[in-house]
């Protein structure tokens, strides 16, 4: 029987956070542990292609970033997208990080249910898993393409076991169920435009920092 080297786990985990808040710093944690990453990073984004840019800039939302995660080793915020001054296609962004680690280190490129099955229309989405491995999480409710070329990949591709990440460093989509969270980012930013209080979602440090600039005020 030949045993298999298990090889180190990356996972990039792309997002505005517009702001950062507890449901994407838990589900990081949470998703960090099942995949042993050895290292797990957010990438806050510039300029997203499908939608509006962020109300606040890009520097501010890297700032709350690093805070919300400032004690947590396990979480790491990489800014290589807010450095580059263009639109953020993701496929730049892994083709930089694969040549920065390799071809032997499992990359895992991490996305909502939502933006899976909107993949179709994201800039040279063919490339994706020729360079990294696919981890969808799922929440309960969330429904996955049935038809179509997301379907057709998820058919193709798919695997239900961690450990095939380990063995396989690109072209293999996991389908994993995390902690449902019921806030969201743009929740946070209507209560906080209201002046009402979004504590319990947002480190003490973010929420100094909003005040301190304030920002989601108008």
């Amino acid at each position: 029987m030949v045993l298999q080297v298990k090889q180190p786990l990356i996972a990039l985990f792309g997002g505005t956070f517009d702001p950062i808040h507890q449901g994407h710093v838990q589900s990081a944690l949470e998703l960090a542990s099942i995949l042993e990453a050895k290292e797990f990073r957010l990438l806050p984004c510039h300029r997203p292609p499908h939608r509006n840019n962020p109300g606040v800039t890009s520097k501010h939302r890297v700032a709350m970033a690093r805070l919300a995660v400032a004690d947590y080793p396990a979480l790491t915020i990489d800014d290589r997208e807010c450095q580059r001054n263009q639109l953020s296609y993701t496929v730049d962004t892994i083709e930089q990080v694969r040549s920065e680690y390799g071809e032997e280190v499992s990359l895992c490129w991490v996305m909502g249910v939502d933006a899976f099955a909107g993949l179709a229309s994201w800039h040279c989405w063919q490339r994706l898993l020729e360079m990294v491995n696919i981890v969808v999480i799922a929440r309960p409710g969330s429904v996955l393409p049935t038809v179509g070329p997301m379907a057709d990949l998820l058919e193709a591709h798919r695997t239900d076991n961690v450990d095939d990440l380990h063995q396989c460093a690109k072209g293999q989509i996991l389908l994993q169920h995390l902690t449902a969270y019921s806030i969201s980012a743009t929740d946070i930013r209507a209560l906080l435009k209201q002046g009402e209080s979004a504590n319990q979602w947002l480190s003490d440090s973010v929420i100094q920092y909003i005040q301190q600039h304030q920002l989601y005020n108008h």
